[in-house]
């Protein structure tokens, strides 16, 4: 803590970047922070220099790293989902899905969104040939390609939440920019109870979350992050950006009152 000066409360990126080199312990960013993928340690350095973080830094780095969600969020996901990281990891992954007569494969490339690096493959042999050959590129996600009956995206800001399935009988890729459709689902106690658990995991005080429920009725993570689109969705954008608006004042009021109450 700066004992010349009051604690900050910053609430948008121009403040974040002019005031970054003097930030410090009692200083408190809001907001999510528009740091590009060369600059990701940042988080790090925020985070060791005791500086509080709303979404927490944990949920902003989940958010932007698929392959990150895949390490933490593993338990919850496809069985046998992976981080290919190296020619090393699908090496050692191609022996491992052939004792499990795993065939077609789908890989998720890092920082894509709306489904546009989402790939189909015959086997994880194939994507390795590609990946040999330069077409995809190193980190990204391997899992096994389960026949689905529904995705279920659900969106939960503070004390709203609502959930609606989206299906695409053309493709396997099932999200509304692919050209799926969608329909209010109610979720299970159990598909809540997920909800809660990975939320709670990645320290995410709001969430959009994909499940994915298979034929069989098993419900697995697809993904998670603190934005993503609203078509299928019955709250609408302004009321979206309010509730995200409400959810921070109300955070910063808190921290507000921390402080006073310091003095």
């Amino acid at each position: 803590m700066n004992p010349n000066r009051p604690p900050f409360i910053l609430t948008d990126n121009r403040s974040f970047r002019t005031y970054l080199p003097e930030l410090g312990t009692g200083d408190t960013l809001v907001g999510l922070l528009n740091i590009k993928p060369t600059e990701q340690v940042l988080f790090l350095d925020l985070v060791e220099r005791g500086i509080r973080l709303f979404p927490p830094a944990l949920a902003q780095q989940l958010s932007r790293s698929k392959c990150l969600q895949a390490m933490v969020y593993k338990k919850w996901m496809v069985p046998h989902t992976f981080v290919a990281r190296d020619r090393h990891d699908m090496i050692k992954q191609i022996n491992a899905y052939g004792r499990e007569k795993i065939g077609p494969v789908v890989t998720k490339q890092n920082r894509f969104n709306c489904g546009l690096g989402i790939h189909l493959w015959s086997s994880i042999e194939d994507a390795y040939n590609q990946v040999c050959f330069g077409s995809l590129a190193y980190p990204f996600v391997v899992q096994p390609f389960m026949e689905t009956a529904i995705d279920v995206r659900v969106v939960i800001i503070k004390n709203y939440s609502e959930a609606y399935w989206r299906s695409n009988p053309h493709s396997f890729r099932n999200n509304m920019f692919c050209g799926g459709n969608s329909g209010e689902h109610k979720l299970s106690s159990d598909q809540w109870d997920l909800c809660r658990k990975v939320m709670e995991r990645g320290k995410f005080p709001n969430a959009h979350i994909d499940l994915m429920v298979t034929t069989d009725g098993t419900t697995y993570l697809g993904e998670i992050n603190l934005r993503g689109g609203l078509k299928g969705a019955k709250i609408s954008g302004p009321e979206y950006q309010e509730r995200i608006k409400a959810m921070d004042e109300a955070f910063v009021k808190s921290i507000e009152r921390l402080h006073y109450s310091a003095m």
